[in-house]
């Protein structure tokens, strides 16, 4: 059976179905196609139940200092089978949530597999789109005018560190525990391990993290990556960075074992389970690409600013196109590929506009150019930066460790960048998204009248900081 559709999504992750939502919106009859569950990494495997789990891990934490607030515990224990419980309801809730809005805005869902043939009896140009149906009914054909691949991607491994589930494991897997390890070895110090470090130590897991780089958190300001180490030090994650990991010496008993280069000697270390976070990588295969003209660079779709591949009319959005592999990412990036589909004449993405979180704790969060990518990018740079420890709701919350620091061109006062490490930071970021999306001084953020007692002020004080004028310092 074939059906004509103004646009066919493949792939319902949170780039797809917003993409789909936005069409709707637009009036184009649009298709979605998704081998899974709606919703795709974000919702099933990554933002949501990682984030459930470490607000878990939180509470645990929080609990157990709680004589520190007047408030007297004994016995403070972990049900991880009900942690795991909250996480999987509040999937299911939220999953439910996209199914509804896929029906408010009448949009057909197809449940199975997406490939894209070539020149056809259904259309003289590649982009009709064949579905291997879940329930194992005739394929369906799906005839377009226009295409968005939105296939997100899944966890990278190393050479010799194959994911086995058992002793071994990507975030996927570690998402399933049903019962915590006593030790981890976390293999990658970035978003993602930093993460599950956090929370696992926070669980009461004896924790290491081996990082190639010379910083945990690398892509994040130097500053920002310093102070993060020092409070996993405090927590008692082991953090071992410019160390190399040899895949041939891993050996699975009882636990793992393997061996890592470090500053020219080898070091072995042991846990009961191994994570490997090394990033991801775009699933691209086996969805008929090798039918059309796009170009696939260094392992992902490559697109014009407006997601269009070397095919015109298919449009490739998400982790599937590397940059920068957030979810919020892919979602504006469905919007403007739909806006420019529907002839709307969007405006482009700046990447330098994009706020970055780090879910941990502390929490880590940034927009803009670091110091060093400013200074490398030719600006003549100042900086700004205030301590929580001088914020009253800091200590109010009982979380003061870490800062808020701006980045800042000397010769145009412009604002460059913005990083923080501290409590609830992933809420406060948006401010400082908002002062980069409208071109904001120091000077005009200062002029922001902060509330008080909040964390906010720390932006306020900051921004103060630049002309050496903080209140509090």
């Amino acid at each position: 059976m074939a059906t004509e559709y103004d646009l066919v999504i493949i792939g319902g992750g949170t780039g797809g179905y917003v993409a789909a939502i936005r069409a709707s919106q637009l009036g184009l009859k649009t298709a979605l196609v998704e081998s899974g569950k709606l919703g795709g990494t974000c919702l099933h495997a990554g933002c949501i139940p990682s984030k459930a789990l470490l607000r878990s891990a939180e509470v645990f934490a929080t609990a157990k200092k709680s004589a520190e607030f007047g408030v007297m515990t004994s016995d403070v224990t972990l049900d991880f089978t009900k942690v795991q419980e909250r996480k999987n309801n509040i999937v299911d809730q939220l999953h439910k949530g996209v199914q509804h809005l896929m029906k408010q805005g009448k949009i057909d869902v197809y449940e199975g597999y997406g490939r894209i043939l070539g020149p056809s009896i259904f259309s003289p140009m590649p982009g009709t789109v064949s579905v291997e149906m879940n329930n194992g009914s005739e394929n369906e054909m799906l005839i377009p005018k226009n295409v968005i691949i939105a296939t997100g991607s899944r966890p990278k491994s190393l050479p010799g560190l194959e994911l086995d589930g058992e002793h071994v494991l990507s975030s996927d897997h570690a998402l399933q525990l049903q019962t915590l390890p006593a030790s981890i070895i976390i293999v990658g110090g970035g978003v993602i391990g930093i993460e599950w470090a956090s929370m696992l130590s926070d669980f009461g897991v004896d924790v290491t993290v081996i990082e190639y780089a010379d910083r945990i958190l690398p892509l994040e300001d130097q500053d920002i990556s310093k102070e993060m180490q020092r409070l996993f030090k405090k927590k008692g994650i082991k953090v071992v960075t410019n160390a190399k990991v040899l895949p041939d010496t891993l050996v699975k008993a009882e636990g793992v074992s393997i061996k890592a280069e470090h500053n020219g000697v080898e070091k072995e270390f042991s846990a009961e389970k191994m994570l490997v976070s090394v990033g991801r990588q775009a699933n691209i295969e086996n969805i008929g690409l090798e039918n059309t003209d796009i170009i696939v660079e260094k392992g992902y779709i490559k697109t014009n600013a407006y997601y269009q591949t070397k095919e015109s009319h298919i449009y490739a959005i998400g982790d599937v196109i590397g940059g920068l592999q957030l979810a919020h990412v892919a979602s504006n990036e469905g919007i403007v590929a739909v806006e420019h589909i529907a002839g709307q004449n969007p405006d482009v993405l700046d990447a330098s506009l994009i706020s970055k979180c780090v879910y941990s704790s502390p929490e880590v969060a940034s927009v803009g150019y670091t110091e060093q990518e400013a200074k490398e990018k030719g600006f003549t740079v100042k900086t700004g930066k205030f301590s929580f420890r001088a914020i009253g709701k800091a200590l109010v919350y009982g979380e003061a460790d870490g800062f808020v620091k701006l980045v800042v061109d000397e010769k145009t006062d412009d604002l460059l960048g913005v990083h923080m490490i501290g409590p609830h930071v992933t809420d406060m970021i948006s401010e400082a998204g908002l002062a980069r999306v409208l071109d904001a001084t120091p000077w005009e953020i200062s002029k922001t009248i902060h509330p008080h007692p909040s964390l906010s002020e720390a932006i306020g004080e900051a921004a103060l900081a630049v002309y050496g004028k903080a209140l509090h310092s």
